[in-house]
């Protein structure tokens, strides 16, 4: 399969970006990355020295494939007809894209992700499941993260209600790193498997490790293939030629030293068959370069409009199937009028592996144009602290710290700072403060559903049609694994709405495995998680909006919406 290249539009070729590569080319960048020097990007060793094995895994997983296939094979033979994944960020989102990429082979089991602690979402989840049935995939690089034990603690209890505490294990699958805490559970409970991975492999740079191949291979997708199209991309990214030439190289020079000159609002256009793709795209990209007062804001699930939609501050890239002429004319409107646009043809869905490695080198480079360290996440802490401060304060006094709204609107209350009372005055009084180049990030703390999709999709377009301004919508805790990052570490252009329902059913969370012990509920921990993230942007400058929204979250959602039509567009 030929290794996906990249078409740099002839407004962009020159430039900055002609600058970079040469840039690229003088300081033998491409020779050190694959020599895994870490002066690439720092002169400190710390989080990228271990963090570079990517660049070799698909060859190391490939040697796995037989593994692979016996564990798919007895998953069938036991008669599974679901697998849930458990996992957030880096090991939730490949498989996701997977999913949604391939189904199911026939004879396989559905592969579906869980990335939410929202009890309701919890809910829904358990009701469409046979806990006898069904094989929990549990994924976390360190064995600690705490939305996905909490998962397992939950489904955990489930299934030991369904086949009993001897027979739990076998439903069970764990992927982790080697000592994890997850490691040694999975063993003192008899897990059906546990894979152990790279340990010097970063979340976000594991698509092409056991995170994304082991649910591949459970619903029938050709793991083996999805590899080989990584290593063709990644023989093609090696050193031997120009930058230019070097499809990984002149992406990452390309995206970093055009958010340097401004455009820094990444808006992927992908095909349909893969639309899912720039879900994946967006934690890497987002997580990577967002930080230290810099970043690069990805742009996913639109559609291009016409060029005076826009402001100055966008890329466009083109990720698309052979065949696929969907939108073509959009976008060679967008690039007459000076926006540039990068075109990625990729042959068929196989080729999500290439995708995976070219972009991963790719923003391996974009952080060195940019002058961050790619590897690292040093802003994603400050919400989990917050969070855990208020978990804190729940066991203590019984409640989570209350924030008094500054007025309520039909069954919504508002929290802000921007001025105002009423929904039609509060958000334009946001909005309004909007700087050039700024952008709006919707924060959805509701339960993920075809409803709630909808309408989101609707404010959205409200609000690109009232600020002009590149527009985001991330449902948590989720995005906190993703876009969270970039929201606290970059320049400070976001403008932040939260939106939090109210749980209709909530779940206790089990204090340990089969313990029948709770000290906090799934209703508690996202509550916690929310007013965490919010004081966490506080505390750096962000501007915050809060709307509660109560049970009916897509039905506040869409009056949020007609709010703002209002004032006009």
């Amino acid at each position: 399969m030929p290794a996906p290249e990249v078409w740099i539009a002839g407004n962009c070729r020159g430039g900055s970006v002609a600058k970079a590569l040469a840039d690229l080319d003088a300081g033998r960048v491409v020779e050190r990355i694959w020599e895994r020097d870490h002066t690439v990007w720092s002169d400190s060793p710390d989080e990228i020295a271990n963090r570079l094995d990517w660049l070799g895994v698909a060859e190391e997983t490939t040697e796995e494939i037989p593994r692979l296939e016996r564990l798919a094979a007895d998953v069938r033979e036991a008669g599974i007809d679901d697998v849930l994944l458990l996992g957030m960020g880096g090991s939730s989102l490949a498989p996701e894209v997977l999913a949604k990429t391939f189904g199911s082979a026939p004879g396989h089991p559905r592969l579906r992700v869980l990335d939410s602690t929202h009890p309701d979402a919890v809910v829904a989840c358990r009701r469409n499941l046979d806990p006898a049935r069904t094989l929990f995939v549990v994924a976390t690089k360190s064995g600690g993260t705490v939305e996905t034990l909490s998962l397992l603690r939950y489904f955990w209890g489930e299934v030991v209600s369904a086949v009993g505490d001897s027979r739990a294990g076998g439903q069970f699958v764990a992927i982790t790193d080697p000592g994890s805490s997850l490691a040694d559970t999975a063993a003192r409970h008899g897990f059906r498997a546990t894979f152990l991975n790279n340990p010097e492999i970063g979340g976000r740079y594991s698509a092409l490790s056991f995170f994304g191949m082991v649910p591949a291979a459970l619903v029938g997708a050709d793991a083996a293939r999805l590899l080989r199209s990584g290593i063709e991309t990644a023989a093609a990214c090696r050193p031997g030629r120009p930058a230019g030439e070097n499809p990984g190289a002149s992406l990452g020079a390309a995206l970093g030293s055009l958010a340097l000159e401004g455009r820094d609002k990444v808006t992927f256009v992908v095909s349909e068959g893969i639309e899912s793709f720039g879900d994946w795209g967006e934690q890497l990209i987002a997580e990577s370069t967002g930080k230290d007062g810099r970043g690069i804001l990805p742009v996913v699930g639109v559609r291009p409009r016409a060029p005076d939609s826009y402001g100055g501050d966008r890329v466009f890239v083109d990720v698309r199937l052979a065949g696929d002429e969907s939108g073509l004319a959009e976008l060679g409107r967008l690039e007459e009028a000076g926006h540039p646009v990068l075109t990625i043809p990729v042959a068929d869905v196989y080729g999500l592996g290439g995708l995976f490695f070219l972009w991963e080198f790719a923003t391996a480079v974009g952080g060195h144009v940019l002058g961050v360290n790619p590897f690292d996440q040093p802003d994603v802490e400050s919400a989990k602290i917050q969070a855990r401060a208020m978990v804190a304060a729940y066991e203590k006094d019984g409640r989570l710290p209350a924030l008094p709204p500054t007025f309520e609107e039909d069954g919504t209350r508002v929290v802000t700072d921007a001025g105002g009372s009423t929904l039609a005055e509060a958000l334009p009084a946001l909005l309004d403060g909007a700087r050039p180049a700024d952008y709006v990030a919707v924060q959805a703390y509701v339960e993920r559903n075809p409803e709630a999709d909808a309408a989101l999709a609707e404010l959205r377009r409200a609000l690109c049609l009232r600020t002009r301004l590149a527009t985001t919508v991330g449902y948590g805790p989720r995005f906190l694994h993703s876009t969270g990052q970039l929201h606290k570490g970059d320049r400070g252009n976001g403008l932040f709405i939260q939106i939090v329902d109210t749980v209709n059913e909530d779940v206790p969370i089990p204090s340990e495995l089969g313990s029948g012990r709770s000290a906090v509920t799934f209703g508690v921990l996202r509550d916690a998680q929310a007013l965490g993230d919010r004081s966490a942007l506080l505390e750096a400058g962000r501007r915050v909006l809060r709307l509660e929204v109560g049970v009916d979250a897509p039905a506040a959602i869409r009056r949020v919406a007609a709010a703002l039509g209002q004032r006009g567009l």
